[in-house]
């Protein structure tokens, strides 16, 4: 069985988790063309590496970032991703602001 350290839970299946992608930098959602965004969303180097990845924990909803080899797929460590970031992004915000063109507010 392999286990998985979540920050928050300690130790737990494996299955417990959802894998949610690689750690990169996010172009500006509102301002990216559809080609920067799915080449962000979509696609990765997929080189021999250790890479950081977006780790989810089912039961307990808690996000966080796991350093894996892409080759042994042994997971090197797990942490919070306050570690990396400062601020949280807000999607809903990009999404009204597209959705209402400028200058025809509510």
């Amino acid at each position: 069985m392999k286990l998985m350290n979540c920050p928050l839970n300690g130790l737990r299946n494996i299955s417990e988790f959802v894998y949610g992608g690689e750690v990169r930098a996010m172009p500006n959602p509102a301002t990216c063309s559809n080609e920067e965004w799915a080449d962000y969303v979509f696609y990765s180097d997929n080189n021999v590496r250790i890479v950081k990845e977006w780790w989810y924990h089912s039961p307990s909803g808690y996000w966080f970032i796991a350093e894996r080899h892409t080759a042994s797929d042994d997971i090197i460590n797990t942490y919070d991703s306050s570690e990396l970031f400062s601020e949280r992004v807000e999607f809903s915000s990009v999404v009204e602001n597209q959705a209402t063109p400028k200058g025809e507010g509510v």
